[in-house]
């Protein structure tokens, strides 16, 4: 069995940790983290092993799990490499779209695979809404949380945002042609509000918001396409697609639309509430399987990295724009 050592022992590590500990495809070999009150705390309340130093990590496992803060990711991911070591780390993959360049660069080089935490695409709504879209034409999203002072070392783009930017980009397959921006700082350095349009070349329309400072959580994405519309609610794992289809016999229990001249269409309502299943156990699982299958996992770094580079472009438009409007007031 493959063995696993996780490096970060905050919120999100600690999730990872407890998951691993429990987990039937790999074994656990132990964490690191670079506080050591942390390590002692987060050893004994696991009962697992905290090696005091990465050059320890590294030779106890064959997959490194990075859940540290993003200015990290890139350090920890290379030293794993290059003992080739596979890897997941948690998005956004890296701070910069050059220090990704460089990890595929060595995961090649030491033939290892990287995956990366973009976590909802292991989203069972996602999973079984996905089979149903295709050519969207329209695309909304909403991802709001509330203020947490933990998740303000990145921007509310990187934070949340990117997370509907990767479904985006798995869900429109054609190339951008525009993006436009707006965002606010609030309560944080960095913005913590912000939209985006994307317009892509085959013209469909993505309208994203993301806020950090909500007075609740939500996270849906709404799809329109050709008489189909898709509802995800990634936070209540479910789904609801409504079709329209052109009908000479009208149902009389289910809705309608008469159009007079142009005839009348049925709709018809699915509205259904996924299987609960652990998305980050479901992931680090594709992972183990894609090593021991040889296959490309889900959420590969090619596309980690297409969702940081539209996430980077949105942060420069919002980061212009706000500069813009110091300088005119």
């Amino acid at each position: 069995m493959l063995k696993t050592a996780v490096i970060g022992a905050g919120h999100l590590g600690k999730i990872h940790l407890q998951i691993l500990k429990d987990a039937d495809f790999t074994k656990l070999s132990g964490f690191y983290d670079i506080n050591e009150s942390v390590r002692a705390d987060v050893a004994k309340q696991f009962n697992i092993k905290a090696f005091s130093n990465i050059d320890e990590l590294l030779s106890s496992c064959d997959i490194v799990d990075i859940v540290t803060p993003t200015p990290s990711h890139f350090d920890y991911a290379k030293l794993a490499l290059e003992s080739s070591k596979h890897i997941f780390i948690e998005k956004p993959v890296t701070s910069t779209i050059e220090q990704s360049n460089e990890l595929i660069k060595l995961a090649k080089q030491y033939n290892v695979k990287i995956q990366v935490g973009h976590v909802e695409r292991y989203n069972p709504a996602y999973i079984e809404a996905s089979k149903i879209i295709s050519n969207p034409l329209f695309v909304e999203t909403h991802r709001l949380a509330i203020f947490n002072p933990r998740g303000t070392d990145d921007s509310v783009v990187l934070d949340l945002m990117i997370h509907d930017i990767d479904i985006l980009l798995s869900i429109v397959k054609s190339p951008i042609r525009n993006i436009y921006a707006s965002g606010v700082n609030i309560l944080s350095d960095s913005p913590d509000i912000a939209n985006a349009r994307i317009e892509f070349e085959n013209s469909c329309v993505a309208n994203l918001t993301a806020s950090r400072i909500s007075l609740k959580n939500m996270r849906k994405t709404r799809v329109f396409q050709k008489d189909a519309y898709v509802s995800i609610d990634f936070l209540d794992k479910k789904y609801e697609v409504i079709k329209i289809k052109d009908t000479d016999k009208i149902d009389p229990f289910l809705p309608f639309i008469d159009l007079g001249e142009k005839g009348k269409k049925q709709i018809n309502i699915i509205s259904e509430k996924t299987k609960e299943h652990n998305a980050i156990e479901a992931e680090l699982r594709d992972l183990v399987k894609s090593i021991t299958d040889d296959f490309t996992p889900i959420v590969d770094i090619y596309a980690a990295q297409k969702a940081l580079s539209i996430a980077i472009k949105i942060s420069d438009i919002i980061k212009k724009n706000i500069t813009s409007r110091i300088l005119h007031n």
